[in-house]
């Protein structure tokens, strides 16, 4: 069994990591969990327009509590705010910007990624799972870059970066980039790639938390 106590980068540090990725003027879509602190993390000079998919164009982070208004919330229920120019409408036109490839990117949580990009984020299998996937699907597939957003091993220190994904999926081939605390990489044709290491973290010991094997000198290679 793999040890899940880790050092590395901590939940905000890891959302801070995703946004340096994201192109200035991106639409971007937020999964639930933690990947909603994104929002609080554009870099100084950017702007993202997030999209929620129970409608909401041009939501901002989570006000404070004295701020913020009930009616007001994302498709996690969590209470956001609205940048200036945001734009309401029905959930069947939200979905028809993320099916007819209007969005530029998702940033989700993961239960499981393989190394072709398979990804496994809605459901373990078991008997007491909820019972669909959701909108996850739709943005797998509609969006045009999917970024994962995840701690390396579970809290009983199993892999979730894995060479086949054993539960449920949400999407055949679709992630793009991983970031864990540990550890940014790339699935690629080869499978999974090493992009960076979070500080004071060795390659093995993230290689020793991988389900499958990670090329090591990816990040050079694409610096050529």
């Amino acid at each position: 069994m793999i040890s899940a106590t880790t050092t590395g980068w901590t939940r905000d540090q890891i959302a801070k990591r995703v946004a340096q990725d994201i192109p200035n003027g991106s639409y971007v879509n937020l999964g639930i969990g933690i990947p909603e602190l994104v929002a609080t993390h554009v870099p100084a000079g950017r702007t993202f327009i997030y999209h929620t998919e129970n409608g909401l164009l041009g939501m901002g982070p989570s006000p404070a509590a004295s701020e913020s208004d009930p009616e007001l919330i994302n498709a996690g229920k969590r209470r956001v705010s609205m940048m200036p120019g945001a734009a309401f409408f029905d959930q069947a036109t939200s979905f028809a910007m993320i099916r007819g490839g209007h969005l530029d990117l998702s940033v989700l949580g993961a239960l499981q990624v393989a190394a072709n990009g398979d990804l496994a984020n809605w459901s373990t299998g078991a008997d007491d799972a909820i019972p669909a996937v959701g909108g996850a699907m739709d943005l797998v597939a509609g969006v045009k870059r999917v970024f994962v957003m995840t701690t390396h091993v579970t809290k009983e220190g199993e892999p979730k970066l894995v060479q086949r994904c054993t539960y449920p999926l949400t999407g055949r081939a679709v992630v793009t980039r991983i970031y864990s605390d540990l550890a940014v990489i790339d699935v690629t044709a080869r499978g999974f790639a090493l992009v960076e290491l979070a500080p004071g973290i060795p390659f093995d010991f993230v290689q020793e938390r991988t389900g499958a094997p990670i090329i090591q000198n990816h990040a050079l290679e694409t610096k050529k």
